[in-house]
């Protein structure tokens, strides 16, 4: 939080450039600009006000000695004063618009030591109010009995705070403590105190929560840490009681890029999911992967790294906190939404925490019961998007929404024609998939396995497809399940109808969901059936990265029949590997390199009679990645045996090709 004992900063000189009228100038520009805010309106209003009012007289100093006065006559005492109120008129404002952005929860339980600073500001302000030289400036009758008037309201001033604010802090400590007891709090009561810290609405507590959770990353004591994690149970379930059945409102909001309509730069993307890294971690061979993906990789038994194939040394885990700093400045600068997965997870890493655990039994109880009495889809739709809303925080909501039998309503709504709560419904059996004892839940439940395999195939929207496909890839992350869903027609190709048709977004969750399937050699038989190369090809054109990955996978496992369906792709991965990213690339040349290894004269013989093949290889060799220059190495040994007639005879179009891409200039592969 902004408010903290921390909040002032240390004293210090501050270095004006320019002449003594300048700075007095500046002081007054900054008086007004204090005594222009508005007191803090929900907790504290007599501390804010008190010292809002003094700023008022001081301005009207200022202003007297601004317009009347000539500054060189002012003595060096007089110029000292107006330094240090510089810096008191800036600590004043800080404070206040610190508190009023701050979360008003956290702020009504600091409220003392809150109000402490008010008064330690104002007795600065006295200090430099009695050290003031107004007998030897000479003021007017009017000035000084204003500077004693200020000197008068300084001296009344003490460390207090009002009674009301006291009693309100009294109500919200009980109401957690009745909720750590398993109590359910009184609404009314409730709401009379939301409604008093003007918390009126959903989207108001949803901003709360928000702050509430930046605290808990700005914390290092961890008992602040624990009160504030109690805090943010009583107002996701406060949300829900008080303002669940109310209708959306409309807010106009800072519209933000998504990250699906961006070129993300190629060392943002992990190399499993190919989407934005939240929160990248290095693993035992040096690569770094979104900690979510390689956790699923590492879950479903794998033990060598994904990129490299390298055995790992050990599954632990390191975040590559450089890295993820650059991608919060890159979303920063490109609008784009950063949450962090990992910072979900320590804002609820006091999981012990017994009110938060409590209140958000309370708040998912409350929730079912209200959807499953809902008289209109409408209705139920709104809970519904409150139970995902709250099943995208952390594992105690995930695991409390599973035990209280959630997933059999949810089914209840994977069929329903009301296209939100369709999507709203398959979304948050996505959000509890995360947790890996719902996995078993969700394959183990009857219908809900099924219902998001009806979603994928037929939904009413592509997000609800889209959002069906991440829930499979999800599941995939065990690898029990990855069999049992490879062998699922219907899995299958609605993955691949997905992939061909929807929109990008949609597509990446199909795409990210076949690539975890690829990696059983039974699955890739089924997906070469049903044209996952050409799928792949298609896909090339818009998204090269993830299609040339998947095509990687399906190579590697698919056998003959990859190698043979793969034929028509060659030219286009050559493409790939002149034009594409360093990602596409390194997935480029690994699949020709297995093409060509494996597919014998013919396919080498496809590839050698590319104009500019071996330049281009060795551009890569030059400026790829690591493993994309070691695979573009192997091709060109490939290719220079297969020249040498260890595979064959040379034909005279390789020999043409070979000879123009080493000598010309300006050979290019066809486009």
């Amino acid at each position: 939080m902004a408010v903290s004992p921390d909040t002032l900063p240390p004293k210090k000189k501050r270095e004006f450039i320019g002449t003594d009228e300048r700075l007095l100038r500046s002081l007054l520009v900054r008086s007004r600009e204090t005594c222009s805010l508005n007191p803090i309106p929900f907790v504290l209003y007599r501390n804010s006000n008190s010292i809002i009012r003094k700023t008022k007289l001081l301005t009207l100093l200022l202003e007297d000695l601004v317009v009347d006065r000539d500054v060189r006559s002012f003595p060096a005492s007089a110029v000292l004063c107006f330094e240090e109120l510089f810096i008191l008129l800036h600590s004043v404002k800080t404070l206040i618009e610190d508190c009023k952005s701050t979360s008003k929860l956290w702020l009504l339980i600091q409220q003392q030591t809150v109000a402490n600073k008010f008064y330690e500001l104002t007795l600065e302000l006295s200090t430099l109010i009695d050290i003031f030289p107004v007998k030897e400036m000479n003021l007017s009758l009017d000035v000084e009995e204003t500077v004693n008037l200020i000197r008068k309201q300084c001296s009344k001033t003490v460390a207090t705070v009002d009674e009301r604010d006291i009693n309100l802090k009294h109500d919200v400590l009980h109401k957690l403590d009745r909720i750590k007891r398993e109590i359910v709090p009184q609404q009314s009561k409730l709401k009379e105190i939301f409604t008093r810290l003007q918390l009126n609405d959903s989207i108001s507590c949803t901003d709360e929560i928000q702050i509430l959770e930046e605290e808990v990353r700005n914390q290092e004591d961890e008992k602040s840490k624990a009160d504030i994690v109690s805090l943010i149970g009583l107002v996701r379930y406060a949300k829900c009681v008080l303002y669940g059945e109310s209708s959306p409102r409309i807010v106009r909001r800072r519209k933000f890029s998504s990250s699906a309509d961006l070129t993300i730069p190629a060392d943002f993307r992990c190399p499993i999911s190919l989407d934005l890294m939240r929160d990248p971690v290095v693993v035992s061979t040096g690569q770094t992967y979104d900690r979510v993906s390689i956790n699923l990789w590492i879950e479903s038994g794998h033990t060598t790294c994904p990129k490299t194939g390298q055995t790992l040394a050990h599954t632990e885990t390191i975040p590559n906190l450089a890295l993820r700093n650059l991608i919060v400045m890159w979303c920063r600068e490109h609008r784009i939404p950063f949450e962090s997965t990992e910072v979900k997870e320590n804002v609820n890493g006091v999981t012990t925490n017994k009110t938060l655990i409590e209140a958000t039994k309370m708040t998912v109880s409350f929730l079912l019961q209200k959807a499953k009495a809902s008289q209109s889809l409408e209705m139920a739709n709104r809970f519904v998007s409150e139970l995902r809303a709250l099943a995208k925080t952390d594992s105690n909501s995930r695991a409390c929404i599973a035990e209280a039998d959630g997933l059999p309503l949810l089914v209840k709504f994977l069929g329903s024609e009301h296209p939100n709560l369709q999507v709203n419904a398959v979304t948050t059996i996505l959000n509890l998939s995360i947790l890996e004892t719902n996995k078993i839940k969700i394959m183990e439940t009857d219908g809900v396995l099924n219902g998001v395999i009806e979603v994928l195939r037929t939904g009413a929207t592509w997000e609800a497809k889209g959002n069906a496909a991440a829930t499979i890839f999800s599941l995939t992350g065990v690898h029990a399940y990855r069999k049992k869903l490879g062998r699922k027609t219907r899995v299958i190709k609605g993955l691949m109808e997905l992939a061909k048709n929807g929109p990008i977004g949609s597509k990446r969750d199909a795409l990210v969901a076949i690539l975890n399937l690829a990696g059983d050699r039974e699955t890739v038989g089924k997906l070469l059936e049903v044209g996952v190369v050409e799928m792949a090809s298609e896909v090339m054109d818009g998204l090269p990265e993830e299609g040339v990955t998947v095509l990687e996978a399906v190579v590697k496992k698919g056998g003959m029949a990859a190698i043979t369906a793969s034929f028509n792709v060659i030219r286009k991965l050559a493409m790939i590997l002149r034009d594409g990213t360093e990602r596409a690339q390194e997935s480029a040349a690994a699949t020709l390199v297995n093409i060509c290894r494996k597919g014998g004269l013919e396919i080498v013989s496809e590839l050698a009679a590319i104009p500019g093949i071996e330049r281009v290889i060795w551009e890569v060799m030059g400026m790829g990645t690591g493993r994309g220059r070691r695979k573009a190495a192997t091709l060109l040994r490939i290719l220079r045996r297969w020249a040498a007639g260890l595979y064959g005879s040379p034909t005279a179009a390789y020999a043409a090709a070979s000879a123009s891409s080493t000598t010309a200039t300006g050979v290019v592969l066809p486009g």
